[in-house]
């Protein structure tokens, strides 16, 4: 691959996004408007800046890599993803905006009257939003190594350099507009070439299916069919649930003038998520047939990347692996981007008493964490990491969101103790999944998926510890929840 067609595109994204952050500079002037856009972000060009933001290294680069690998089994991950939107428009995205709260931990602490509860979400916000950034950061790693030659940490610190100036610059109002242009950016990135290729390498989209799909997967699935449809479904639960979860995804229904126009934003997100999942499917089906080779060397993830230059011939081959390599760094970039400005407002808000200037610090502090991580660690693949993040959010956040939303008996000494027994029980699961697999290869699954037993150990924590509670719900409950449950006029 030339270098330069790696420089040149890396380079073009990056002046773009920075440019248009200091568009929304200019509308930049209040703290509203860099916390949540002074609320009136309209559903179009909320639901692009959302698909900008939550589709991810794991959704441009690692869905194809993961159908490569596992030929159907992959397909979950975009199932999952998807779906997860359909869970906040039919159960929390207007109940959540008419609370009127800037972040989740605002939420928590108005719906339960606890400052303990606002600690707690907090912590559990700003780690989440650390372990997310990593994936990216590792993604914009991997994406610079092969594609321009350079050493792979220059990904990572360009990724980061890039975020902090333009979250610091303009905030939440500014990467609207970013994550926006990112997110069309992203979905012509993946399209054009796959019509192409799909022209290029004949036989059509039914005649590729046909092929990909007859093809065993490899390397071979692992124990018995009931352990597999066990990581299936503790998969779907993780990322169904995951996605109620995520601080930079809830954010964004702050943003919404009203209840209704952040259902509105949802029902388009679902429209674009799935419009923009066929494309890294047919990757993955095309890699199937024409690149084998990436998956026995371990470069699954890099298919998106190489597979327009190797079927493709001559300049237009050169002008769509440009155009790949621009998107995959969009998804970095605008991810990332909406991660920082979730964690920068959390960590202001909490810490640095809320003002612009606080924000704006908390903007370098909540980058500069997860980059440090990122260099001194190694890539897995990307979309089992993001997952891994979704089963830990499903035990933690999820529940407390959901039951805050719809059940009047949930108490602050509930929500404390399930969060935190979800996020303990899920952060052990995750480290011991790395374990050898010869030490406990019974338990293994349980622990590389664990989000089917540990969601509903949190949510009977939350319920028992809620019941037995004898301050039992806040006095404000009745008046609160009828807030979130009424329309308005």
């Amino acid at each position: 691959m030339n270098p330069w067609v790696g420089y040149v595109s890396i380079a073009a994204v990056a002046a773009a996004s920075t440019l248009i952050g200091f568009y929304g500079l200019r509308v930049s002037r209040t703290t509203g408007d860099f916390y949540v856009a002074s609320r009136t972000v309209r559903p179009w060009w909320n639901a692009s800046a959302i698909g900008g933001e939550y589709l991810s290294a794991a959704s441009f680069l690692g869905v194809a890599g993961l159908v490569l690998l596992t030929g159907s089994q992959g397909m979950w991950f975009p199932i999952g993803y998807t779906a997860g939107y359909l869970m906040l428009l039919l159960f929390v995205a207007a109940p959540l905006r008419r609370s009127g709260a800037y972040t989740i931990p605002d939420f928590t602490q108005a719906r339960l009257e606890s400052h303990g509860v606002r600690r707690v979400t907090s912590v559990l916000v700003i780690v989440i939003g650390w372990f997310y950034i990593v994936p990216q950061l590792q993604g914009a790693a991997l994406t610079v190594r092969i594609t321009t030659g350079m050493p792979a940490w220059a990904g990572s610190v360009a990724v980061a350099v890039i975020v902090a100036v333009v979250v610091v610059a303009g905030g939440m109002r500014s990467i609207t507009f970013v994550q926006a242009f990112q997110f069309w950016l992203k979905l012509t990135a993946l399209a054009v070439p796959a019509v192409v290729i799909l022209i290029v390498a004949g036989g059509g989209v039914p005649g590729i299916v046909a092929h990909a799909v007859s093809i065993d997967p490899f390397p071979p699935s692992a124990g018995p069919s009931g352990l597999d449809a066990y990581r299936t479904v503790s998969l779907m639960v993780a990322l169904l649930l995951g996605t109620l979860g995520l601080p930079h995804v809830l954010v964004r229904f702050y943003t919404s003038p009203d209840g209704v126009a952040a259902r509105r934003t949802t029902v388009i997100v679902l429209a674009l998520l799935s419009a923009f999942y066929c494309f890294p499917t047919v990757f993955g089906l095309l890699g199937r047939v024409f690149a084998p080779d990436l998956a026995e060397a371990g470069q699954a993830d890099a298919l998106v990347l190489m597979l327009p230059g190797r079927l493709v011939p001559g300049p237009a081959g050169v002008l769509l692996t440009a155009l790949v390599i621009a998107g995959a760094f969009a998804a970095f970039l605008s991810t990332t981007s909406g991660l920082v400005v979730s964690l920068a407002g959390v960590i202001s808000q909490d810490m640095l008493g809320g003002s612009v200037r606080g924000f704006r610090i908390a903007a370098v502090l909540a980058t500069i964490v997860p980059l440090v991580v990122a260099l001194a660690t190694e890539s897995s693949g990307l979309a089992g990491s993001v997952g891994l993040v979704f089963a830990f959010t499903a035990s933690t956040l999820c529940p407390v969101l959901l039951l805050g939303i719809w059940w009047r008996g949930l108490t602050a000494r509930g929500a404390i103790a399930g969060m935190l027994v979800g996020g303990i029980l899920s952060a052990l699961a995750i480290f011991g999944g790395g374990m050898p697999a010869a030490w406990a290869p019974g338990i293994r699954p349980f622990l590389e998926q664990p989000a089917a037993w540990t969601v509903p150990v949190a949510v009977a924590v939350i319920v028992v510890v809620s019941r037995t509670d004898r301050r039992g719900a806040p006095r404000g409950t009745e008046s609160f929840l009828t807030r979130l449950h009424t329309p308005e006029a």
